[in-house]
């Protein structure tokens, strides 16, 4: 009988862990970790398409209508200024001169990249015959394949595809010729005439731009022509 209640017991034991093994959870299996996110290739930083640049004249006095005459005059560079600002276009492999979208015949060309190209005078000028009083404008030419014609325009700071005719100060004509060897980045040049005293003449010289084989060209003087 002793045995008999002994292997009982231990059958019911055997029995009640496996009953309660068998009503506990099966434990999850680790979740994968994350994906992360793709990183961005990291950025390196490249040259525009275009550049900046200016050019200027330094005239050694200006003009004071209240003194009723030029003073200040020193020897070296003085207190009046005129520059040209400009976006540099650059060829690039490229034939521009007549292109469309870059040059083309028969339209205004900003004559530069992206912002409008700047003329500041802090006196009065003569471009070619035409007169320009001291202040700020915009310059765009007009290339035909009989000549090109100069454009100063009052409207200033503005992107240099948003031409209005309306705000047209001067067509100036321009001299053309062709060079033999091609610049690569659109240049201007303020060329001074030198003149040695006593000369009475007051500063002139030579506006010139070129790109490609085409430089263009008119005469600058400080006053009135």
């Amino acid at each position: 009988m002793t045995i008999s209640r002994f292997i009982m017991s231990a059958a019911l034991v055997v029995a009640a862990v496996e009953l309660g093994a068998q009503g506990q959870p099966i434990p999850a299996a680790p979740a994968a970790p994350a994906a992360r996110p793709a990183q961005p290739a990291p950025r390196i930083p490249r040259a525009a398409a275009s550049t900046r640049a200016s050019v200027a004249v330094l005239v050694d006095s200006r003009f004071d209508p209240q003194e009723g005459g030029w003073f200040g005059a020193l020897n070296l560079a003085g207190p009046a200024r005129i520059v040209i600002d400009y976006g540099q276009p650059h060829l690039r492999g490229r034939s521009v001169i007549g292109m469309p979208g870059v040059v083309p015949w028969d339209s205004v060309w900003r004559t530069g990249a992206n912002m409008s190209t700047q003329l500041s005078t802090e006196v009065d000028m003569t471009i070619g015959n035409t007169f320009i009083p001291r202040g700020v404008y915009t310059l765009f030419t007009l290339p035909t394949r009989t000549g090109w014609k100069l454009i100063v325009s009052r409207e200033v700071l503005q992107w240099g595809t948003d031409y209005n005719p309306s705000k047209d100060f001067a067509r100036i004509d321009l001299r053309q010729r062709t060079l033999a060897e091609p610049i690569e980045s659109l240049t201007f040049w303020l060329i001074p005439t030198p003149e040695n005293p006593p000369s009475t003449t007051f500063a002139h010289g030579v506006l010139k731009f070129a790109w490609g084989t085409t430089e263009l060209s008119t005469d600058w003087r400080v006053g009135p022509k």
